[in-house]
């Protein structure tokens, strides 16, 4: 069947939630994909951050394949050893205490919810407790992750989704404050906006926020499903601060492509979910964590952190030329490989006229060219994308 054929079958059976661009992809190779009739693709989207490690790695799928040969379920009745060791992997690659396994990021934010009003309820017995959220973000479509979401878009049709939200000004530590009182029990946001348009938080920001959460005893979720693990440079966009928020949410390149979620804690906020607070049937089976547990190994083996350093500079330059060469390039922000273009023609017309050129990028919010590549991407491959990139442009 041809690229179209296949579409025309997949509109007939799918829920139409998605407005997906016309190629049907049939394999990958390293940095490349290619569609079921034969084109290449330069991949710099790594399927909305996860690909991490590049497609057809033979170390990852070798194991996976194992775990498959050996058990790929049991729930969570029992215990399993992938489980056991990946959560020991997670814990030390956050510095945190507690891990619970999800099957996304949506539920992984479901969970940081959960444990942050548990928190509070412990304390003083109150079920009416209020959440900070930021303006822009995105958590998630569930309707939990929806509810501290903070796109009106997104949100009318669902609602009522839950109570208690408030929603600041993201990077605005003042609008933040004024939102505080004696019912917060918890401010969520991402370390880097992604959907929003690649806006990374400032210092200052991040920093009064883990001032005012140590000084009410609120709880500081930071959301790390995409500008973590090592996508800016560090195992998480939070330790480009110096500080450690309460609970972190992560996913995407956890699992690089096998379905996978976390929420982790420090002790003093895990202590407050006790058994039956919180569950899930497939979360933390043994192929999802034999996935995390092959990423963090192969993170170390390839020097993952110091290539996306290195070669984030270098597209860093490079980006910054095509922002000099364009009228309808504004201006480029981002933080490693997480970087966004800001366009002034329309950003969707820029997507596909990449696409027919043979590059894979995407868009975040109404004007901005999204590029979070695979990690292992090269200098080469950077000068590939940016000739592409011109010529669409």
């Amino acid at each position: 069947m041809t690229s179209h054929e296949y579409m025309e079958e997949a509109e007939k059976v799918l829920l139409h939630t998605y407005n997906r661009f016309q190629l049907v992809l049939d394999k990958g190779d390293g940095v490349k994909l290619y569609d079921v009739d034969g084109k290449e693709y330069l991949d710099f989207a790594a399927g909305i951050a996860v690909f991490a490690l590049g497609y057809n790695n033979k170390k990852f799928n070798d194991a996976l394949k194992a775990q498959i040969d050996k058990l790929i379920h049991t729930s969570n009745l029992y215990y399993n050893v992938p489980a056991i060791n990946a959560a020991k992997k997670l814990a030390k690659a956050t510095g945190f205490d507690r891990v619970f396994f999800t099957n996304s990021g949506t539920e992984a934010i479901e969970g940081a919810i959960k444990i942050a009003r548990k928190y509070a309820y412990l304390k003083d017995g109150n079920t009416d407790h209020e959440i900070i959220a930021m303006e822009h973000s995105f958590h998630g479509r569930s309707l939990g992750a929806l509810s501290v979401t903070g796109n009106a878009h997104y949100q009318e049709p669902f609602k009522p989704l839950i109570g208690g939200i408030k929603f600041a000004k993201f990077n605005d530590i003042d609008s933040v404050k004024s939102l505080v009182n004696e019912k917060t029990c918890a401010i969520i946001f991402e370390t880097v906006q992604g959907e929003g348009g690649i806006y990374p938080a400032t210092e200052e920001f991040v920093k009064e926020i883990r001032k005012l959460c140590d000084e009410k005893d609120i709880v500081m979720i930071c959301d790390e499903i995409q500008c973590g693990m090592g996508r800016t440079g560090k195992m998480f966009a939070f330790e480009h601060y110096g500080i450690k928020p309460d609970v972190i949410a992560v996913a995407k390149a956890l699992g690089c492509g096998v379905p996978v979620g976390a929420f982790v804690s420090n002790e003093k906020i895990a202590s407050a979910m006790v058994p039956g607070d919180h569950g899930t049937t497939y979360g933390g089976n043994p192929l999802a964590t034999a996935a995390v547990n092959v990423v963090f190994d192969l993170f170390e083996e390839y020097n993952i952190l110091e290539n996306v350093n290195e070669v984030s500079k270098y597209l860093e330059e490079r980006l910054d030329e095509v922002v000099a060469e364009f009228d309808n390039v504004e201006a480029r922000r981002g933080k490693g490989l997480m970087q966004g273009l800001i366009v002034t023609t329309p950003v969707g017309d820029i997507v596909k006229k990449c696409i027919s050129n043979g590059l894979l990028i995407i868009s975040a919010g109404s004007d901005v060219l999204r590029l979070v590549p695979p990690l292992i991407i090269t200098r080469e491959d950077v000068d590939k994308m940016i000739d592409i990139l011109k010529k669409s442009l």
